[in-house]
């Protein structure tokens, strides 16, 4: 039997496996069947970013299910078709929110896969409104959000023609490589209240939370990868500090970049 792995912090002792991960911390306990290299089940409990898994006998066989290409042309098999197997699980995993709950076998496929989401309305965010902001940091425009999905999908068109048409500052710098490109940006903020749902109320004792970003999009590829099958960079947007407008926030973003800035584009 293949010996398990879960993270870069493994430690075995017998059949028990001890895995700490100080990022990613779920609450979970998940019965699996084992498959492929990992033969026979198994037991998982996390909590406080600490994983225990133990294996087991097998308890529970894997899902498996005979597909028949007897009448295919590629087909080679000597049997006329083959076993699709996967893991069947039993549990749930509660992560940031979400509850998963397993229910049998895990074939990563919506329409065979035996397992039941849901976010926990008391642990999310609600979107509330997105606002631009000018030149000097005057509001020109709020949108606020609509639970009807025909004003959504006209305030998404209405916001991409502002976009289009508001006043922007352009900036000329010179790449990482001496290329000498241009940025066009604008200042937009979008803000978000704790609570959805029946529980919208809990955002009376919690602050809401603000994003307050400058948007750049580059004259050409930026970054070390351009020029590659990656790709550069063409644009995308950076959290902007307390009292920053455009100059003051780009100039920064090319210092951490390893770009020169040059001053405002004529």
């Amino acid at each position: 039997m293949t010996t398990r792995r879960w993270g870069d912090n493994d430690r075995h002792f017998g059949p028990f496996l001890f895995a700490r991960d100080r990022r990613w911390k779920p609450t979970a306990i998940v019965l699996g069947s084992g498959h492929d290299e990992y033969v026979g089940c198994n037991l998982r409990v996390s909590a406080f970013g600490f994983t225990m898994i133990v294996e087991m006998p097998a308890i529970i066989k894997p899902s498996r299910v005979w597909v028949d290409t007897s009448g295919r042309s590629w087909s080679t098999s000597p049997n006329g078709g083959y076993w699709d197997e996967h893991e069947r699980e039993y549990g749930f995993t509660l992560s940031e929110g979400h509850l998963s709950v397993s229910l049998g076998r895990q074939t990563q496929d919506s329409s065979t896969e035996q397992r039941w989401g849901y976010f926990l309305p008391w642990t999310q965010w609600r979107y509330v409104r997105k606002s631009w902001y000018g030149l000097a940091g005057e509001l020109l425009r709020t949108e606020a959000e609509s639970k009807d999905i025909e004003v959504r999908r006209n305030s998404w068109q209405a916001q991409r023609e502002f976009e289009d048409t508001m006043p922007k500052a352009v900036f000329a710098f010179k790449d990482f490589d001496g290329e000498e490109l241009s940025a066009t940006t604008h200042i937009e903020q979008m803000e978000w209240k704790f609570g959805t749902g029946y529980f919208k109320w809990l955002s009376l004792f919690r602050p809401r939370k603000v994003r307050r970003s400058l948007d750049i999009q580059f004259s050409g590829e930026t970054g070390k990868r351009k020029g590659s099958w990656k790709g550069g960079t063409t644009g995308h947007s950076i959290d902007m500090n307390r009292g920053e407008l455009h100059e003051s926030a780009f100039k920064r973003y090319c210092a951490e970049h390893g770009m020169t800035f040059v001053g405002a584009a004529e």
